[in-house]
């Protein structure tokens, strides 16, 4: 019995394989390192290199390893890069789930936790997100990953009455930022934690992209969440749908508060030691004054809780970052 985590050897997924391990849930990972990092599995853990997208090898995966179910992290997650690359987005984020869906069915597994993302919202205009906020995408990113949770759905659908109906749960998450261990680190060239931290390693001032919103100090509001516990959450999910308790369709996993931009530069020059003043750049268009969404019916569900201070979150981040020399 097993858990297969596609794209389990990128930032994220090889938190989930960590979490998955120590929750004695037999991780097995299916990556093509197209941002993902071999280093980054686990020894003892089984891994497959290839793509989601060859059915063959996903069904081949589940059946040699027994798979209980899936955990679907991998994707292409550059959303602002997605808008000049809608159809590469669409044939990894869609397509890939679409395969990952029907390899499942031939191997009669039906169990799966969706990566899905707050991207599915777009920029909605209320001051606390719940599920039940409209979904408005407001790029190819987040299209890709509501189509992925209607495909979920729809399937739910369709196996409803049959031997194995498929079982789902979708986890939207926000900003997801820090480091559970020592020697994963954040490698994506458009986060905010990884673009400040290069900036300070290189000598470079960070930047800011606006101080004039809406907000208490001028600079926009996000969830910031720590991928240690988002990893708990989809773990607590996948252990929910093996026992066939009820789940929902989705859950936020959310912050409740917030925190703002010039928040995470403080928290920035107070654990790293170097002290700067952020150069203030103009807006990016369409950015938002504040998303924040509530995290409380994960928090019934899926033990959800932020363990992590802003200075913590930042700490294990750098840390790993200067680890990795």
């Amino acid at each position: 019995m097993s858990w297969l985590v596609t794209g389990g050897a990128g930032y994220i997924g090889t938190h989930v394989v960590r979490a998955l391990a120590a929750a004695d849930l037999s991780p097995v990972v299916l990556d093509d390192l197209s941002s993902g990092h071999a280093g980054f599995v686990p020894d003892g853990v089984p891994f497959v290199q290839g793509s989601i997208l060859d059915r063959e090898l996903v069904e081949r995966t589940l059946r040699e390893h027994s798979a209980t179910g899936v955990i679907h992290v991998a994707g292409y997650k550059y959303a602002g890069v997605s808008v000049q690359r809608p159809l590469h987005t669409y044939a990894q984020n869609v397509e890939g789930t679409r395969v990952v869906l029907e390899a499942m069915a031939a191997a009669d597994v039906a169990s799966i936790v969706f990566s899905s993302s707050a991207a599915v919202y777009g920029t909605p205009d209320v001051a606390l997100v719940t599920e039940d906020t409209p979904k408005a995408p407001a790029s190819p990113y987040g299209e890709s990953k509501l189509i992925g949770e209607w495909l979920l759905r729809d399937q739910g659908v369709a196996t409803a009455d049959s031997a194995s109906p498929l079982r789902h749960t979708s986890l939207r998450y926000f900003n997801v930022v820090g480091s559970g261990d020592p020697v994963i680190y954040d490698t994506s060239p458009h986060n905010l934690f990884p673009l400040v931290f290069e900036a300070l390693i290189e000598g470079r001032t960070p930047r800011i992209n606006g101080d004039d919103y809406d907000t208490p100090d001028g600079t926009n509001m996000r969830d910031y969440v720590h991928v240690a516990d988002i990893a708990l959450a989809h773990v607590a999910a996948a252990q929910r749908l093996a026992a066939g308790e009820p789940l929902h369709a989705a859950y936020n996993l959310g912050s409740g508060d917030g925190l703002s931009v010039r928040q995470i530069m403080d928290a920035m020059a107070r654990v790293t030691g170097i002290d700067f003043t952020p150069d203030i750049a103009p807006r990016r268009p369409g950015d938002p004054d504040r998303i924040v969404a509530s995290g409380e019916l994960a928090a019934q569900d899926l033990d959800w809780k932020m363990r992590w201070s802003v200075d913590e979150m930042v700490r294990s981040g750098w840390e790993a970052r200067r680890t990795a020399g």
